[in-house]
C-alpha cells in the first residue's frame, strides 16, 4: 500500500510527502496493523530496476501551509517524512545492506509488510501464518522489534555463535538479562545433547545462579563453581598453581620480563627438585640422601663463586659465612623429617664450611680454596675430617684429612655425578611440584646470585617476593594452593573441572562465581583457564577443529581485558583468542558497562553487537572509533534506549534492529535495591497509592 511520494533524494536521506488521503499513521492490511508514521518504522520505495529500497523513518514533519505545487500528484497533505535508506530487497527477495541504484523523485513510497520483513530477516524460511518457521534449532527468539511493533525477532544461531559477540551498556541497562535469556533459549531447546553446546561463564558479580538453577533441557548439566568459599549448591573451585606456565607466574608476581624471568625460572626448577628428591614417606629412603648430597654440592658451588671474586679475603669470608648461616636456617625447616645420620652429616658439613672461613690478619690463607676440591669423592666414598692449623696459638687454617672412616665431626664426600644428575631434572609444563618449597628455592637462588657478585639481587626482586608472600599466605589465593596433586595435567583439569575432552559428556554450562576475588586474582584466574582451553583447542586437527565448540562468556570484561593498560599478563590471552580463536571454534561473548576501557583489539574482532543504553560520551566515542560501520544515528538510538532495549547489528541480523529483549525467566540476580522499601516500614497503604513518582 502506497502512502506518499518521494519529493527529495539525497545520498543519505529522502523526503516523502504523504498523500492527503493518508489521514492516520496506521494502516490495516490483511488483518495486520502497520505503524508507519512513528520514528524508527520501516517504509520502502522502488528504483528503476524494480528492487525495493528499505528505509527507516528518522523525522516526521508537519507543514501548516499547504503547497499548491504538489497538487497534481495528490500531494497536498501538510505532513512529510524524512527516511533513511538501509538496504535493498531485490526482486528475487534477497536482501543486502546499502543502495546501488537510488530511486527517482516522485517515486511511490509504500508500507513494508510482514512478508517483506520475513524475506529480510528469515530468508528462505517463509511459511504460512498458521505454521512455525522451519528449522526450530536454527534460531532463538531474542525479543520484539521496536520498528515493527509486536514483531518477534529471531537470531540465527549459527551467525550469532560462530563469531565473537559484544554485549555493551550502562549498569542497569539489561546486559545480564540479555545474556541469561540467550543462554536459556539455547539450553531449553529440544534436542540438546550431552556433548553439544559448551559455555564457560565467568560471573564477576555472582548473579547468574538464579537464572540457571532450574528449567533447562534434561540433557544439560550445569555446574556452579566458587573459589575459596563453600556455598550451598556451589562446588569449590580450584585452580592449581602448578598448571600456571612461567609467563603466568611472572605476571602474577609482577616480575620484570627481562631481568626477573631467569631468576623465577630457576626458583621453579629448584622447587621442583626439592619436591622430587624430598617428597618421601620413608625417612630411610635414598632420596633423602640425594637431597643432602645436592644441598652440599650447591653450597660448595656457592663458596667457589665467592672465593673467585676479586674482593679481599675479609669480604669473601664474611659473604661465605652469611651464605652458610642462611643455608643453616633453611636446613632447619627440614630437620626432623630426614634420617638422623643424614641430619648430622649435613650439619657437620655446614659447620666445617663455616670453620674454613677463618680470617687471620685479614687473610684466609687459602684454607677454604684448598679444602673445597677434597669435598668431591673419587672412585669410592670417603669422609672428610678437618683439623685446625695453629701459628703462635692462633688458628691460621685447617688441614683436610680424607679417610674411609667417619668421626664425630666428619662428613661424607659429595657425589658430584649424582648431584649433576639431580640438577638435570627439569620441571615440565603442568607438572606437579609442592609450593611449600618455594621459599627455600628462593633463598638458595638468591644465595647463588649474591655469590656471583649480584649484590643487589634482593633489591631487584623485592616486589616479586612480596607478591610471592601474597600467594603463600593470603586467603584470597586459597583456591590456588593445593597440598596434593588434584589434577595430573592441564587436560585432566579441563576434563574433570570443565568437561572439556573428547569423551566427557558432562558440564555443558559452567558458571564460575568470581565475585569475591580481587582484580589481580580475577585476571589471573580467567586468563589461565582461557589459555588452557585455547591450548587444548589449538591441538585439534582437521574436522575436529569444528567439533565441540567452546564459548567463553566474560562478564564485566573491562576488568581483565583492558585498553592501553599494563596487563599483569604481558600478552592478554583474550586478545589472542579474539584474533585466532575462531579458527579453533573457541569464541568470546564479552559483556561490559565501560566499552572505553575495553581492549580495542577484542572489541574490533567482534562480529555481533548487542548495545543497550549508553549515555557516557567517552564510551560512545570509543565505540564509534573502533567499529568501522558504526554510524551517527546509532549513537542517538543507543542514548535513547530504555532498560531492556538494545540495538543489534552485525552478522546475526541482516540490518541493524532495535529490539526489546525478552525478560529472562528466571532472571539473573541483578535488580537494583528498592531503597524506600528497605528504609521505611509503610503501614498506610493510602499514602503509598497516592505517591507520585518523578
Amino acid at each position: 500500500m502506497n502512502i506518499g511520494k518521494i519529493i527529495s533524494v539525497e545520498y543519505d536521506k529522502f523526503r516523502v510527502k504523504l498523500f492527503h488521503t493518508t489521514k492516520n499513521s496506521t494502516v490495516s492490511l490483511n488483518g495486520q496493523i502497520y505503524y508507519f508514521g512513528n520514528i524508527g518504522s520501516f517504509l520502502k520505495t522502488q528504483n528503476a530496476t524494480g528492487d525495493s529500497i528499505i528505509c527507516e523513518v528518522v523525522a516526521v514533519l508537519d507543514h501548516s501551509t499547504e503547497s499548491k505545487m504538489f497538487s497534481s500528484y495528490n500531494l497536498d497533505s501538510a505532513r512529510e517524512l524524512v527516511i533513511k535508506p538501509i538496504g535493498t530487497l531485490s526482486k528475487s527477495n534477497e536482501f543486502f545492506m546499502g543502495v546501488g541504484i537510488f530511486p527517482s523523485i516522485y517515486n511511490d513510497v509504500a508500507i513494508v509488510t510482514i512478508d517483506d520483513i520475513k524475506h529480510i530477516l528469515s530468508p528462505n524460511k517463509i511459511v504460512s501464518e498458521d505454521k512455525k518457521l522451519d528449522g526450530v534449532h536454527d534460531s532463538i527468539e531474542i525479543g520484539t522489534s521496536k520498528n515493527m511493533i509486536n514483531y518477534k525477532i529471531n537470531l540465527n544461531i549459527n551467525k550469532l555463535f560462530n563469531i565473537h559477540t559484544a554485549v555493551l551498556g550502562n549498569s542497569g541497562s539489561g546486559k545480564s538479562n540479555t545474556i541469561a535469556h540467550i543462554l536459556q533459549e539455547v539450553y531449553r531447546k529440544e534436542g540438546n545433547h550431552a556433548d553439544g553446546a559448551k559455555a564457560v561463564l565467568f560471573d564477576v558479580n555472582g548473579e547468574y545462579y538464579k537464572a540457571f538453577s532450574s528449567d533447562l533441557s534434561p540433557n544439560i548439566t550445569t555446574i556452579f563453581y566458587k573459589p575459596n568459599i563453600v556455598e550451598k549448591n556451589k562446588t569449590q573451585f580450584f585452580l592449581p598453581y602448578y598448571l600456571m606456565n612461567l609467563d603466568e607466574w611472572l605476571a602474577f608476581l609482577m616480575a620484570s620480563e627481562r631481568t626477573q624471568k631467569p631468576f623465577w625460572d630457576r626458583v621453579l626448577q629448584e622447587c621442583f627438585k626439592f619436591y622430587k628428591i624430598f617428597n618421601v614417606t620413608d625417612i630411610e629412603s635414598s632420596d633423602a640422601k640425594q637431597f643432602v648430597n645436592y644441598i652440599k654440592w650447591k653450597v660448595r658451588n656457592i663458596l667457589l663463586h665467592i672465593i673467585s671474586q676479586v674482593e679481599s679475603d675479609t669480604v669473601k669470608m664474611t659473604a661465605a659465612k652469611g651464605a652458610i648461616s642462611q643455608i643453616k636456617t633453611t636446613y632447619a625447616e627440614f630437620k626432623g623429617e630426614i634420617d638422623e645420620n643424614l641430619q648430622k652429616d649435613l650439619l657437620n658439613y655446614l659447620n666445617v664450611c663455616n670453620s674454613l672461613c677463618v680470617i687471620s690478619f685479614g687473610s684466609n690463607n687459602d684454607s677454604l680454596s684448598d679444602a673445597l676440591p677434597n669435598f668431591i669423592k673419587g672412585e669410592q666414598t670417603h669422609h672428610v675430617n678437618i683439623s685446625p692449623r695453629y701459628d703462635r696459638g692462633n688458628i691460621t687454617g685447617y688441614n683436610t684429612d680424607i679417610s674411609v672412616k667417619s668421626s664425630a665431626t666428619s662428613f661424607e664426600q659429595i657425589d658430584e655425578l649424582l648431584a649433576i644428575e639431580t640438577d638435570s631434572k627439569k620441571l615440565q609444563a603442568g607438572e606437579y611440584f609442592d609450593y611449600r618449597f618455594l621459599k627455600t628455592a628462593v633463598d638458595l637462588v638468591l644465595l647463588e646470585e649474591e655469590a656471583r657478585g649480584n649484590s643487589r639481587i634482593r633489591e631487584f626482586t623485592s616486589t616479586m617476593l612480596s607478591r610471592l608472600d601474597f600467594f603463600l599466605y593470603n586467603s584470597e589465593c586459597d583456591f590456588m594452593r593445593l597440598t596434593e596433586q588434584l589434577y595430573s595435567n592441564e587436560n585432566d583439569f579441563l576434563d574433570k573441572a570443565f568437561g572439556i575432552s573428547p569423551t566427557n559428556k558432562t558440564n555443558q554450562l559452567i558458571i564460575v562465581d568470581s565475585s569475591e576475588v580481587g582484580t589481580d586474582v580475577l585476571e589471573l584466574m580467567t586468563s589461565v583457564v582461557s589459555r588452557m582451553i585455547f591450548d587444548y583447542r589449538k591441538k585439534k586437527q582437521g574436522d575436529d577443529r569444528r567439533k565441540q565448540p567452546v564459548h567463553l562468556i566474560l562478564d564485566e570484561a573491562h576488568r581483565y581485558i583492558k585498553k592501553d593498560a599494563e596487563y599483569i599478563l604481558k600478552e592478554n590471552i583474550f586478545e589472542r583468542i579474539a584474533r585466532e580463536g575462531r579458527k579453533f571454534s573457541l569464541y568470546l561473548l564479552i559483556s561490559s558497562q565501560r566499552p572505553s576501557e575495553l581492549s580495542s583489539t577484542v572489541l574490533s574482532q567482534c562480529g555481533n553487537y548487542i548495545i543497550h543504553r549508553i549515555q557516557n560520551e567517552i564510551d560512545m566515542k570509543y565505540i564509534y572509533s573502533v567499529l568501522p560501520y558504526f554510524s551517527d544515528d546509532y549513537t542517538t538510538k543507543i542514548k535513547q534506549s530504555v532498560p531492556g532495549e538494545s540495538l543489534i547489528f552485525g552478522n546475526c541480523v541482516p540490518m541493524p534492529l532495535q529490539v526489546k529483549i525478552h525478560r529472562a525467566n528466571p532472571d539473573p540476580n541483578s535488580e537494583n535495591c528498592d531503597i524506600s522499601k528497605e528504609w521505611f516500614n509503610f503501614k498506610d497503604k493510602t499514602r503509598i497509592d497516592n505517591t507520585v513518582e518523578v
